[in-house]
């Protein structure tokens, strides 16, 4: 039993990850969802596509790395976070469709709970902000609508999980109905500092405590598979939320570290150690990690629009064919021409949580053409990000007294651009440094897995091992990014003036 398998199930895709001895990529499998609209602002799953993409996946890695059930010591799942899912403890039966963490239906219910003074209760015991992001109002919002919901909830027929825990229950066949810390923390009922389901928040949201799951370690026992699934029981060891799986594969374990995930947005996290710091920038305090019953503790920012700004030039303008060609065009763009684009189309995130204000560009000319916005699509990403690593040095500072970053550690997508992490590193003033492994966030879960199975060394032997493919350095003098960011600042604040319709 030499290799792991990792499940990452993520908002558009499931995807399984077979893992050697040496914590080597050995297969990958993939497949694609359905993404569900049914009105403005929402965004569903179904869970059966969710269910199936992850059980047909995971049975192609296995084929294709040319290996049995038998030979796979554990598997570490990592999944989309907050997305909210509720179903019937006997049959297993979804009361409705997943509520991914992108909707916006409770921004009415999260504005009540604001106006009636209840969010720095809320944010002191979870460390989040009252938004719809998180999974507690989509649960209530649940309870609410369909039909009889509330009174099977009371009567204990209901239960609650993010898509770890569904898919946990989903492969033990209802034998364990548990989740991680890292997962917990982002519904908006866990008491980060406690270790507990808040028992206030949920008085307050009228969510009962028996639909709840129960909290473990990252790395711990969640319970054998069933044996009809892939031809034996396979134990699950390790389970974290994706970006905090991602923390965990970029080894960022001493305070200080900081990593930050492209993908269609972008999260960062700075892991801050044995300290919970409560942020006076509108950033979130979370769990980066728990091993052995003790939390490690981190600052998140995110950004709603990082990736998918690319993709707006592509689908949205035509600009381009190809994520591939920002990179050339921007290098192309005329650099007499200062063009800003401030991407807020669905919202400004962190530092600002602005859902209601949208996106501008400015600086235009009648020379201004696609490779100048090219360069300011890519440049978005590191303007925010600076926003996001001032904000989490400001708290740090207040807390801790330090306000250092150590590392800044970067994956995804769009950490494949060159020219977007040299400019990163410019803007930010700080070194940025890409891994030669891309996979991770699933190698975080594999590691955490594999390292329960006794597969895998431990936290110090693993970070060691932590391999650099290339560090991008800040060649910008200070008056130009001094100049540069003042100039992204301006923006943003204009954009905060421009409200969505209605």
């Amino acid at each position: 039993m030499s290799h792991i398998l990792a499940i990452d199930q993520g908002t558009t895709s499931s995807r399984a990850i077979i893992f050697d001895a040496d914590m080597r990529v050995v297969a990958v499998a993939q497949e694609e969802f359905a993404q569900h609209f049914p009105a403005s602002g929402w965004v569903e799953h179904d869970p059966a596509d969710i269910w199936a993409t992850v059980a047909g996946t995971c049975r192609a890695v296995i084929e294709r790395a040319g290996i049995g059930a038998g030979d796979i010591a554990a598997i570490g799942i990592t999944n989309q976070r907050e997305t909210t899912l509720v179903w019937d403890r006997e049959t297993g039966t979804p009361i409705h469709n997943a509520i991914v963490w992108q909707d916006r239906r409770t921004a009415d219910m999260c504005r009540e709970l604001k106006e009636a003074g209840h969010e720095a209760m809320i944010a002191g015991r979870t460390g989040l902000l009252l938004d719809p992001y998180f999974s507690g109002t989509k649960l209530r919002w649940l309870l609410d609508t369909v039909e009889g919901a509330q009174e099977q909830a009371r009567a204990g027929r209901l239960l609650f999980g993010t898509v770890d825990s569904y898919l946990i229950w989903k492969l033990t066949g209802g034998r364990v109905h548990a989740t991680d810390a890292t997962n917990a923390a982002r519904t908006l009922l866990y008491d980060i500092r406690e270790g507990r389901w808040s028992e206030e928040i949920c008085t307050l949201l009228d969510v009962p405590m028996e639909m709840l799951p129960e909290v473990r370690d990252c790395a711990d026992d969640f319970g054998l598979t069933r044996a009809d699934l892939f031809g034996r029981e396979i134990p699950i060891l390790g389970v974290a939320g994706d970006q905090q799986a991602a923390t965990v594969g970029q080894a960022c374990f001493a305070p200080g570290m900081m990593k930050s995930t492209y993908g269609t947005g972008c999260f960062a996290l700075l892991n801050t150690g044995e300290v919970p710091v409560q942020s006076q920038n509108r950033l979130l305090t979370t769990i980066a990690y728990q091993l052995e019953g003790k939390p490690t503790y981190a600052l998140e920012g995110s950004i709603f629009i990082a990736g998918a700004v690319v993709q707006w030039l592509r689908d949205g303008l035509r600009m381009i064919r190809a994520a591939s060609e920002t990179q050339p065009l921007a290098e192309k763009a005329d650099p007499g021409q200062n063009v800003i684009l401030v991407p807020a189309f669905t919202g400004l995130g962190a530092p600002y949580w602005q859902p209601e204000c949208r996106g501008a560009i400015f600086g235009l000319t009648r020379n201004t053409g696609p490779a100048e916005f090219a360069r300011a699509a890519l440049e978005s990403v590191g303007f925010q990000t600076r926003d996001l690593l001032e904000a989490m040095q400001a708290d740090w500072m207040s807390e801790s007294g330090r306000g250092d970053v150590a590392t800044l550690r970067v994956d995804g997508g769009m950490s494949a651009s060159d020219w977007a992490m040299q400019f990163l590193s410019d803007i930010i003033g700080a070194p940025v440094d890409r891994p030669e492994g891309v996979e991770t966030t699933a190698l975080g879960a594999a590691w955490l897995a594999g390292m329960r199975a006794g597969l895998y060394p431990s936290m110090e032997e693993f970070a060691r091992g932590w391999a650099l493919e290339r560090q991008f350095a800040p060649g910008m003098d200070d008056a130009t990014r001094a100049t540069r960011y003042a100039a992204w600042t301006r923006a943003v604040q204009a954009v905060m003036q421009v409200q969505a319709p209605g």
